[in-house]
């Protein structure tokens, strides 16, 4: 086994961990850090990919821009702590049922189309380089990037409006 591979799969290990504490942690602020701690494990697989630039784009953009921007909501709303949902039956069937769904539909295409997966392939020399990934950005997805953007200036609006006092 080579380090790189136990890199990966300690690492595999932790992202998992911190998404289930995130999941299950009852303290939002938890669930924010929980989360930053997957992020910052997945810079680290594009690390490990060979894609510096994609990985500081990760830190940069989630887990330091987005997630005090989530803490900073929370802390707003002063929403630390959860509270216990009641104890509907529907509200506690329906997650699990729906995840039962989704693992079989995963595993029915992963059975189904084994043979169709393509094998894996080197990455090319510009892979994650800032040009590549600005050319395939304004080439190939110009309109995602700017439906992208027009929702994140609704969300900012949305939250200037919800934010602003009533007196005013």
């Amino acid at each position: 086994m080579t380090s790189e591979l136990i890199l990966f799969f300690i690492l595999a290990i932790v992202a998992v961990a911190s998404a289930v504490g995130m999941l299950l942690s009852r303290n939002a602020v938890y669930a924010a850090l929980y989360l930053i701690l997957n992020f910052a494990t997945v810079a680290v697989f594009y690390l490990m990919l060979s894609a510096a630039f994609i990985s500081l784009v990760q830190v940069t953009v989630y887990a330091g821009a987005i997630m005090v921007l989530f803490l900073f909501v929370i802390m707003l709303l002063g929403a630390e702590h959860t509270g216990r949902l009641s104890e509907s039956g529907w509200m506690f069937w329906t997650p699990i049922v729906l995840g039962a769904v989704l693992a079989v539909e995963a595993l029915y295409i992963i059975l189904r189309q084994w043979k169709a997966i393509p094998a894996t392939q080197a990455a090319g020399s510009d892979f994650g380089a800032p040009a590549a990934v600005g050319l395939e950005l304004f080439q190939n997805y110009l309109l995602p990037f700017e439906v992208t953007s027009v929702l994140l200036l609704v969300a900012m609006i949305g939250a200037i409006l919800l934010a602003r006092s009533k007196k005013a």
